[in-house]
């Protein structure tokens, strides 16, 4: 039996509401709980940023800083959000107000950022829905250019790209040649949409009643289609060379600022943290539960299904390189061997090198008369693409040369699909909890309903991103949601538990629910190592984006570099919504305060003035 001692050792148990405590909804297991933490914490970040992050900073090289911010900030926040929100069985907006009502907008503004955040990304689904539906066509619409004859300046566009490129641009979003250029709503996209809306409003309706029976198959069945394609791509030829490329260590990248930026946002964002969700879904936990066990199990399980997603996909990436050399190299020397009219060009993969120099050093004007280029192999191999450009022009573009394509595109897509759910579980979750918490939407209207409305609400903005500037809005909403608001959220609530609730009155709470105090590791990153790596990270942050003129990439067919992407500046009118998107959550942080205090100063204010009233009656 616990002594009176521990019980009184616990400030923040005694905030709690006891009645609404027994009422709230628990998992039906420890393995549904977490499942849906690692749902949301793997998405599609683990499986198209971090292997480009790889790719980009000297492969195994990049394992180094990525460790360092996993052991130095990932891991203790992740073990503090779970701890608060266990041992105070409330969502975001309850939490930080329970430690002190000045901090009630650090909930609000997780909350605006998983909502922003949801908005985006479940518009990525709605893309991936698209890509599946096409994934049964046979052949595959991004194998070939399209040949109807009233679509003539487009296969031009498809002939000077890749029917690939063609197919994404151009028949997915028809996108327009810059952002000022809003163009009309695409209608397929608006019903993909939809469709992804629907599906999550499904899975999501009473939450964690139907979110704990969905993560059995969104949690899961992605581990099982990433070992298919790991079997498959070991069996192709060149996936060796992408594999070495992959952990082939380039240290002298670890001397550039940059690496260890990304390292750190990368962990950072990949565990989901300062978005509320983690928080949420440890409140339905016993207060008795093993917190430190499954922050670390969570962590580090993360983690290693980066890794093990960039060993498929670097090992297709070699395919396509290997496969795109060859075709390179033998158009070149079939050019060469019909303008001379050879029949059989006796030219190896060893003198192929030597053959080109010398043609080219002898008859430059032979070269450039027939268009024929130098085939480098780890050209191919470095060509490297993030987010949606290696999932849906990357990818597809390799598939097509795979056996069996169709069944590896319906594959693929819907372990991208089934990522993508379960981490929106953890964003509506950021949002519904924290809004239930704050009993200020009536008990009469049910949850199913409360759930449809923000779907909904959801959906009609979202539209944004269905015009055919989406992309480039959708850009725009990654970049500037998903970064700054949420390092300045994570330093504030680590501030908030060591420095005003205190780090020994929250150790001591641990140990109230587990039954021993975090070690030293955990006090020493709490107290020293975690804020101030946030701290030097938000920093780095704004002096590398203040070198730099914000810039997008445009795709416009008109532009003389084409097939390259256009660098356009954004206009001003955009670019004060860049700097208002991130400026908005964060806002909410000072604001609560301000709003805390005028409270006050009206209630002193009430008092004082009733006080002097009854003295002079009296």
């Amino acid at each position: 039996m616990m002594d009176v001692q521990e019980n009184k050792s616990t400030d923040l148990v005694e905030k709690t509401d006891t009645k609404n405590d027994d009422q709230r909804p628990k998992w039906d297991n420890k393995a549904q709980y977490l499942l849906t933490c690692i749902g949301f914490a793997v998405g599609l970040g683990n499986v198209w940023r971090f292997p480009y992050l790889c790719q980009t900073y000297g492969g195994g090289a990049f394992l180094i800083p990525y460790i360092i911010a996993l052991v130095c900030a990932g891991l203790p926040l992740l073990y503090m959000e779970l701890a608060i929100g266990q041992n105070l069985r409330t969502g975001s907006i309850g939490v930080w107000n329970s430690i002190s009502p000045y901090l009630c907008g650090l909930g609000l503004a997780s909350m605006t950022v998983s909502f922003l955040v949801g908005l985006f990304y479940n518009t990525i689904l709605a893309w991936v829905l698209w890509y599946f539906y096409n994934s049964f066509r046979n052949p595959l619409p991004w194998h070939h250019c399209p040949t109807a004859l009233n679509l003539t300046e487009h296969i031009e566009e498809c002939k000077q790209s890749t029917p690939a490129n063609y197919f994404w641009y151009r028949e997915t979003l028809n996108i327009s040649p810059n952002i000022d250029i809003s163009g009309g709503i695409e209608g397929k996209l608006v019903l993909c949409l939809a469709a992804a809306w629907f599906i999550v409003y499904i899975c999501f309706i009473r939450g964690i009643e139907t979110i704990g029976k969905a993560i059995y198959v969104t949690a899961i069945f992605p581990y099982v289609v990433l070992t298919i394609f790991l079997i498959q791509s070991l069996t192709l030829p060149g996936a060796t060379l992408g594999i070495k490329s992959l952990f082939t260590p380039n240290w002298e990248t670890l001397k550039d600022p940059r690496v260890w930026l990304d390292a750190a946002t990368q962990i950072f964002f990949s565990l989901s943290l300062a978005f509320g969700g983690l928080i949420a879904f440890s409140s339905y936990n016993p207060q008795n539960n093993n917190c430190e066990r499954d922050a670390v199990i969570v962590g580090f399980i993360n983690s290693l299904t980066s890794i093990y997603a960039s060993i498929p996909i670097f090992a297709i990436l070699g395919f396509k390189a290997q496969t795109n050399y060859l075709e390179c190299k033998n158009s070149t020397i079939n050019t060469w061997a019909a303008a001379l009219n050879i029949s059989d060009p006796n030219i190896t993969d060893a003198s192929y090198e030597l053959w080109y120099t010398h043609l080219n050093s002898t008859n430059p004007s032979f070269v450039k008369e027939h268009n024929l280029k130098m085939c480098d192999l780890n050209a191919f191999l470095n060509q490297s693409a993030s987010g949606t450009g290696l999932a849906f022009i990357v990818f597809t573009e390799a598939v097509t040369k795979m056996p069996g394509s169709q069944v590896w595109a319906v594959l693929f897509f819907i372990m991208l699909f089934t990522l993508g759910l379960s981490s929106m579980f953890g964003n509506l979750e950021g949002v519904l909890t924290p809004l239930l918490d704050l009993h200020i939407i009536p008990k009469r209207i049910p949850k199913e309903l409360l759930t449809g409305l923000l779907c909904l609400v959801s959906f009609t903005i979202a539209l944004i991103f269905c015009l055919r500037s989406g992309n480039y809005w959708l850009e725009i909403f990654n970049n500037y949601v998903g970064s700054v608001p949420l390092l300045v959220i994570a330093f504030f609530e680590i501030i908030a538990v060591v420095f005003v609730y205190g780090v020994n009155r929250f150790s001591d709470d641990i140990k109230w629910m587990t039954g021993r105090r975090p070690n030293l590791y955990w006090q020493v990153m709490w107290r020293v190592i975690s804020p101030l790596m946030l701290l030097v990270v938000f920093l780095a942050y704004l002096i590398v984006e203040a070198q730099k003129e914000p810039t997008y990439k445009a795709w416009n067919p008109n532009h003389v570099d084409f097939p390259k992407a256009e660098d356009l500046p954004y206009p001003s009118w955009v670019f004060n919504i860049c700097v208002l998107l991130p400026a908005v959550p964060c806002c909410f942080i000072p604001l609560g305060a301000l709003y805390r205090v005028i409270q006050l100063l009206h209630k002193y204010t009430t008092n004082r003035n009733t006080l002097e009233a009854y003295d002079v009656e009296t």
